[in-house]
């Protein structure tokens, strides 16, 4: 069983390139998570107790991180907690492994850029999945969710704060 985690903290060392035994690629490393406490008596802020965690990125996820993370970064990290027990010859432990379903730049430290990854089938001048229209800006597919069916042309699907998701149309759309 693994739980749902949110995690801020700094990136300890260099990412690391891994595969799965099917070849797939992996990005891996650990995450410092500190906690700091008013020291009353001197008025000012002090590190206590830090955990570590080893963290794996699969996917395309993985490969963006490879690209755009870095040692020293702090950044926000949601993923699946493991708990695992661990012994060798002179010692025991628990190790806590993250398996990250999304992660970023925390922004309350720094700036960053987004940049959109581009698909191997995208072509520019056109409409198709991950193209782009003739205006040069990202087609509507360009922003579909990964393996989401799309929705018959003329239709967007709005999701807020109502009983559920409703079909308006694109005259009735706002950007927020």
């Amino acid at each position: 069983m693994s739980d749902h985690i949110t995690l801020v903290g700094n990136i300890v060392g260099d990412l690391e390139q891994r595969a799965t035994r099917g070849g797939g690629s992996v990005a891996a490393f650990r995450l410092a998570v500190g906690e700091r406490k008013l020291d009353r008596e001197r008025g000012e802020w002090v590190d206590a107790h830090t955990n570590y965690y080893s963290i794996s990125v699969f996917g395309e996820l993985g490969a963006n991180a490879l690209r755009s993370l870095h040692k020293g970064e702090r950044v926000v990290l949601s993923g699946r907690l493991r708990l695992r027990e661990w012994e060798t010859e002179t010692k025991r432990g628990v190790s806590a492994d993250v398996v990250a379903d999304a992660i970023g730049h925390d922004l309350r430290w720094g700036t960053t850029r987004f940049e959109r990854t581009p698909k191997p089938n995208a072509q520019a001048g056109t409409a198709g999945v991950g193209g782009t229209g003739n205006d040069g800006a990202p087609s509507e597919a360009a922003w579909s969710v990964p393996g989401a069916s799309p929705e018959p042309a003329g239709v967007v699907v709005g999701v807020g704060a109502g009983s559920g998701a409703e079909a308006v149309s694109p005259a009735d759309e706002t950007p927020f």
